[in-house]
C-alpha cells in the first residue's frame, strides 16, 4: 500500500541540513499529509524555508549544503528519483512573485513547452486550466500576449501558481506567499488555496499567524536551540495547535510573547 493511500504525501525521518558546518535543521521526523494544507510557523532563523527547499531538493542548488536523513514522497525515498522529475511534481512558489518578462501566455506555456509539449491548441488548452485553476483568467484572457509585468502583484502571484500548476504537480511548496501583497490580495491567495488542496498538497510557510489560522488544516511550529538549528516543537491540527497546544513554548509563540 502506497503511502498516499495511506493519507501520507511526505514521510520525514530524522531530516537535517546542513550548510558547510552549520546545523540549519536538526531531527525533524513529520508526517504530511495529502490533500491538505500544512503551515510551518516559527521565528525567522529556524529553518522554516530549509525545510519546504528540502521537500523538491532545492537546497542541493546551495553549495556546500548536505542532508542526513530521509524524506519519502508516494513512498519513495526523493534522493532516488530524478530531480528534474521531482521539481514537477513538486511545485514552488516565492515570497515575491518572480513572472518571466514574457507575455502571460508563454509565462505560462512555458513549463509545458520545456516537457515537450509544442502543439499551439493543446498549450493554449494547458494554458487556459491553469489560468482557471488559479483564478486569473477572466481577469486576463483577453489580453494573454500582454507582458505580465503588467499585472498587478496579487496578480502576478496568482500567475505564478498557474505557471507552476501547467506542468501538473501534486504538492505546492508555497513560501510566504502573500506578504508581498495587499490583505485583498492575500485573502485571494488563501481562497485559491483552498481550491487547491482538493486536488494538491499544499505546504506553506508563513509569518502570518491568522493566515495559519485560518487558511492551513495542520500546523507545525519550529524554533531553534542554542547552537541556532531549527528543530520541530510541536505539530497537530491547526485548531489544536492555535487553541490547546501541548507546549508552552508554542503557546507563547502563537500569543506574541516571544518571536
Amino acid at each position: 500500500m502506497t503511502s498516499e493511500k495511506n493519507g501520507h504525501k511526505f514521510i520525514i525521518n530524522n531530516l537535517e541540513v546542513f550548510y558547510g558546518d552549520f546545523r540549519a535543521l536538526k531531527g525533524i521526523n513529520m508526517v504530511i499529509k495529502a490533500n491538505a494544507i500544512t503551515s510551518i510557523i516559527g521565528p525567522s532563523g529556524c529553518g522554516k524555508s530549509t525545510f519546504l527547499r528540502a521537500f523538491n531538493r532545492m537546497n542541493d542548488l546551495v553549495p556546500n549544503t548536505s542532508t542526513k536523513g530521509q524524506i519519502e514522497k508516494d513512498a519513495l525515498d526523493i534522493q532516488m528519483l530524478d530531480v528534474a522529475e521531482l521539481r514537477k511534481s513538486v511545485g514552488m512558489i516565492f515570497q515575491r512573485p518572480n513572472p518571466f518578462p514574457k507575455s502571460i501566455f508563454d509565462n505560462v506555456a512555458y513549463g509545458p513547452r520545456a516537457h515537450g509539449i509544442k502543439a499551439i491548441n493543446q498549450l493554449e488548452e494547458i494554458v487556459e486550466c491553469s489560468l482557471r485553476q488559479a483564478v486569473l483568467w477572466d481577469e486576463v484572457k483577453d489580453t494573454l500576449h500582454k507582458s505580465a509585468l503588467a499585472l498587478s502583484g496579487g496578480q502576478q502571484q496568482r500567475l505564478c501558481i498557474a505557471r507552476a500548476l501547467a506542468v501538473n504537480p501534486d504538492v505546492l511548496l508555497m513560501d510566504e506567499p502573500a506578504s508581498a501583497l495587499d490583505p485583498i490580495a492575500s485573502l485571494k491567495i488563501e481562497e485559491l488555496i483552498q481550491e487547491l488542496k482538493q486536488t494538491l498538497t499544499v505546504i506553506i510557510v508563513t509569518h502570518n499567524m491568522q493566515q495559519a489560522a485560518r487558511a492551513s488544516d495542520y500546523t507545525a511550529f519550529f524554533n531553534m536551540d542554542d547552537d541556532r538549528a531549527g528543530y520541530l516543537v510541536e505539530y497537530d491540527i491547526t485548531a489544536k495547535v492555535f487553541t490547546n497546544p501541548e507546549k508552552r513554548l508554542t503557546e507563547d509563540y502563537i500569543s506574541g510573547r516571544f518571536g
